[in-house]
Formats: structure tokens, sequence, C-alpha cells
């Protein structure tokens, strides 16, 4: 039994309840601006095959009984991605979707289980323009909050200041003194004992059985995500195509792939790809994903054969997912994300 009253009682919600009517202004500040833009919203069905193939997204599971008593796994999404792929499939140029997703294994300051996702794709343009899509929305969030800056545990950014692009290989240079590029090969092939001994030499710690992705994210959590952000937003750009299995490769250089992450204040805000159209490509990089969620949790998720059909007649396109919830927290100045969460699950 905790000490705190919940969120439903009279007095904690009148706390709370400018922050929420700041969230519902800014909501529909978003919803016209896509709209002003001929975006069409759409709601995707949470019921999925596949929840993603993802080796550390953590789904609920349920099942789908039948008329006949017929029963059918089925996971509620962790994202609208591939519903939203589909219907770009189908033919449509430009979509957002705006609603709730569910995580599980996620809970505290910055996770909920479930939590409110903006998700938006854009048929025959490039990933840049969702850079461009990022800094406006930072800029119309803190407008519609009255904020002249985004703050969060000491941190603070100018949300009206264009973001700062940093590639990930720079970003490990600048901060961690890491040449991580020295660590992949041509092929996007990964070297992890490489890695290892770069972490090593700058000091961080490791473990005998981390492989090259455990390393990586360690130099992300521990020295990386903590100076992005800072001042102004951040768009750490130029992800390693071992750590993109939804973007497509790069142009530029084949050991990374068309995808960045949104930053203010520290906190990762949104996540964007180049959208890699190849199904064949797209079932290997989610065979290897499965294989891990194996190797660390003992349990893998079905792969949505009907997704990588509609991949194959997708167009070029690139799509964005933005973490609302997060958005409404640096522009309220709230430091924990139920907060600005309307009806908080429960907690067990």
């Amino acid at each position: 039994m905790t000490d705190a009253s919940p969120w439903w009682t009279p007095h904690v919600h009148a706390d709370r309840r400018p922050r929420l009517m700041l969230r519902n202004g800014i909501a529909a500040s978003l919803r016209d601006w896509f709209s002003r833009r001929d975006f069409v919203e759409v709601e995707t069905a949470a019921l999925q095959i596949s929840p993603g193939n993802e080796a550390h997204l953590a789904a609920f599971a349920t099942e789908a009984i039948g008329p006949d008593g017929t029963r059918s796994p089925l996971y509620l999404h962790t994202s609208p991605e591939f519903a939203c792929k589909k219907l770009l499939a189908a033919g449509e140029p430009r979509i957002f979707s705006f609603g709730p997703v569910y995580r599980n294994r996620e809970r505290g300051p910055l996770h909920h289980p479930e939590f409110t996702m903006l998700e938006w794709y854009r048929v025959g343009e490039s990933y840049e323009s969702l850079m461009l899509d990022c800094a406006a929305l930072l800029a119309l969030a803190a407008e519609r909050a009255g904020a002249t800056r985004f703050s969060f545990r000491g941190r603070d950014c100018d949300p009206f200041a264009e973001p700062e692009r940093l590639t990930v290989a720079d970003a490990f240079t600048r901060h961690a003194g890491i040449d991580l590029l020295a660590t992949i090969a041509p092929d996007g092939g990964t070297d992890r004992d490489a890695l290892h001994d770069a972490l090593s030499q700058a000091g961080l710690r490791t473990a005998a059985d981390d492989n090259w992705a455990d390393l990586f994210s360690r130099v992300m959590v521990e020295k990386v995500e903590p100076a992005l952000g800072l001042g102004r937003a951040t768009i750490l750009c130029e992800y390693p195509v071992a750590e993109a299995a939804l973007a497509r490769p790069s142009s530029r250089d084949p050991r990374v792939a068309e995808r960045f992450e949104l930053y203010g204040c520290g906190v990762e805000l949104a996540n964007g790809f180049g959208e890699l159209t190849d199904p064949e490509e797209q079932r290997r990089r989610f065979v290897v994903e499965m294989d891990e969620k194996q190797r660390i949790y003992g349990e893998r998720y079905p792969i949505d054969e009907d997704f990588l059909a509609a991949l194959a007649i997708m167009p070029r396109a690139s799509g964005i997912a933005l973490g609302f919830d997060r958005l409404v927290m640096l522009a309220t100045g709230a430091q924990k994300i139920e907060d600005v969460i309307w009806t908080p699950v429960a907690a067990m």
C-alpha cells in the first residue's frame, strides 16, 4: 500500500489537471498541423499477429476465440508501424496515427505500459524531411504550452532553435572517445572484440558475454544519450545498420542506415527511418532480432507474413514514431510520464 493518494482523488486531479489540459491543446495543434499538410489520420487495429520483431521490445499477449471456440494468439501492438506500412502499400501517400500503444516490462519516469504514440509517413520523401517535421513540432508544442524552454531533471533546451544534427559515429567520438565505424565492416558486419577493446580503453565496464549490440547500447546509455538535446534538440543520425532493423542502408556509407532519433534534454523523443522495402532483407533482419530475443529472454514473436507481402509493393517512403507523452512532459515541465497521462495504468 502506498502513502500517495491515487490520481483520481479530487485534490490530486486538481494539481494534475493544468498539464492534462495542455496535453489536449498540444494534441489539437499537432492534428491541425498534419491536416493542413494533407496528411490523413488513420486508426490502426491494436490487436496484431505480431507486436513487432525487435529483440528488446516486450509485448502484452492475448488470444482471439472464434465462434467455434478456436483460439489464436494475438498481441497488443507496440507500434502501429506494420499496419501503417500496409496502408502505404494500399496507396495512401501521407498518413499519421495518433493513439495508444502497449509495451510490457516498461515502467518508470519516462516509461509507461500504455502510452500515446504519434507516427507519420511521407511517401516519396527523404528521411531528412522528417527531421524538418520534428523541428516544427517541437516549436508548435512549446508555443501551445506557453513554454520558452523545455526542461527535465536539470537539463533544458530551446524548442525554437534549429536542432543539432550529429551522426552516431561522431557522437561516439565526441562523448566516449571511441571510433565506432572502425568496428563495422563494409557489409555492415560488426566486430565485437574491437568494440570491446575500445570500451575497455575508454574505461567503460564490459562483461565476458557482451555481444557487439550490448556494448553499443552501454556507450549510448552511459555516455551519449545524457549529452544529447542540451541547449537545443539533437537529431542523432546514421545509426549502424546492425542497429536499424527497419531502415534502409545509407547510399553514402553502407555501414550505416537512414535512421535517426530526436533528443531533447537528454530524453529520446522520436525514432525515424528511411523505410526498408526489401521483404527478404527485412525477413533476415527479423530472424536475427528474434534469435537475439530468444537468447536473452527465452521467447520469440511470430513474423507477420502479411506485412512482408505488403512490403514488396510498398513505395519508397520515410516514417517516424514520436512519444507524445514525453513531448508533453518536456513542454509542461513534468518530471514523470504519469503526470501527463489522464488515467495511468494501475501499478501492480
